[in-house]
């Protein structure tokens, strides 16, 4: 008599066999034989896909290839190799005003979206009345459109007629101060700060919501272990709060300072990248050579400058992540 493993055997191999069909080769194949992945889910990808790859990648690749030519759109294009880099980072004096106008913007504005930001969580965390509708007043700037949000903001900067100046002077009269409101978008040393506020009121309530979700996911038990070892509210906002919430933060950081490189509309609605240049970003600084200059070489290497910084930056985050950021082991 056969053994139990011998019938096993045969019986795994007829059952292999059977299941064991021809398939066909090439494009036919391809698009018959998915038995995980029907070939329809491809073609339902497809439009994305073209999407992608027409207004993405392409013009990806083709802004590469025009940073080493110069082309006005009118003429035919001129190879003139590296030069427009070396133009740009060794004898562009406005490229590098671009440059320390962009690093202002980014020490000031995503230091200061974090804190508020971590600030209004903690507050709106709390077991308070009327929270979801708090929450849904500091959430409401995110949404609003930034053309919009810009002309008001130009309006209450204006030194005439702004409601800020006003503001300033009645509390001149009221406390007999000798201060007067500064000429927030004519002063290159009051434009910038008006477009820092401008960005901190438009963006602060989505890294609020982000906290929020952050500081929700942290088990509640850490609190009450911290409250029994007798932690004030201090020690348990920095030894349980920060290190908790230090993967939002870091991520957080990320995506704001991406986005710090690239700010556009809040100067270029309510200042023109004026006065004296002061508020001209390097992404608006592209924008002027493509389009206002017809510098398409030149400003195809300025983007490209940029995502070097940009990249560059994000790396280094990158690395230094695991000196700061805690993540809680899970099992």
């Amino acid at each position: 008599m056969p053994s139990v493993t011998s019938r096993s055997s045969s019986s795994a191999e007829e059952l292999v066999q059977s299941r064991h069909v021809a398939r066909p080769r090439g494009l036919s194949a391809w698009l018959r034989w998915r038995p995980d992945q029907q070939w329809e889910a491809y073609l339902f990808l497809l439009p994305s896909f073209l999407g992608f790859l027409i207004f993405t990648a392409l013009p990806v690749v083709a802004s590469l290839g025009l940073s080493f030519v110069r082309w006005n759109l009118l003429t035919q294009p001129e190879f003139v190799g590296v030069a427009n880099y070396v133009q740009l980072l060794a004898r562009d004096r406005i490229f590098h005003k671009v440059f320390w106008n962009t690093a202002y913007f980014i020490v000031t504005i995503v230091p200061l979206q974090l804190m508020l930001g971590l600030a209004m969580a903690v507050a709106l965390n709390q077991p308070i009345r009327g929270r979801t509708l708090y929450r849904l007043i500091y959430f409401m700037p995110v949404v609003t459109t930034i053309v919009a949000a810009a002309l008001i903001f130009q309006w209450m900067f204006n030194r005439d007629f702004g409601v800020i100046s006003a503001a300033i002077w009645k509390l001149a009269e009221v406390t007999g101060l000798p201060v007067s409101p500064p000429d927030w978008l004519n002063d290159p040393k009051w434009a910038r700060p008006a477009v820092v506020i401008l960005t901190l009121w438009k963006n602060t309530g989505f890294t609020m919501v982000i906290y929020l979700a952050g500081l929700q996911a942290i088990p509640r038990e850490l609190y009450d272990a911290a409250k029994v070892d007798g932690a004030n509210a201090w020690q348990r906002f920095r030894h349980v709060t920060i290190p908790m919430v230090s993967p939002t933060t870091f991520f957080l950081l990320v995506i704001q300072m991406i986005g710090a490189f690239q700010l556009f509309s809040e100067p270029y609605v309510m200042t023109r990248g004026g006065p004296a240049q002061a508020t001209l970003t390097i992404v608006y600084y592209i924008y002027q050579n493509a389009f206002q200059f017809g510098r398409m070489g030149k400003a195809s290497a300025i983007a490209w400058v940029l995502f070097a910084f940009i990249f560059v930056f994000t790396f280094i985050q990158t690395r230094l992540q695991r000196f700061w950021v805690y993540y809680e082991a899970r099992e």
